[in-house]
């Protein structure tokens, strides 16, 4: 009866392990392909933000108005 029991319980045990193992990696390999879709997204939203930027023409200083400096704060 012991040893029936023992059997039992290491089919029991090998069976969670090797179910566990599976999910395990079926888990990985969806964490592997969804980092691979946000690099992407990413390098996707930088490359279109630096095109986005050079589109823009960047403001220009008119040297007549005199910049007025930062109050500086006292102690």
């Amino acid at each position: 009866m012991g040893l029936t029991n023992f059997i039992l319980t290491v089919a029991g045990v090998s069976a969670v392990v090797v179910l566990l193992r599976s999910d395990v990696k079926q888990s990985a390999a969806i964490f592997r392909r969804n980092v691979k879709h946000l690099r992407n997204w990413l390098e996707e939203e930088s490359s279109a933000a630096s095109k986005a930027a050079e589109a823009t023409k960047p403001k220009e200083i008119d040297s007549k108005i005199p910049e007025k400096g930062v109050p500086k704060e006292k102690d």
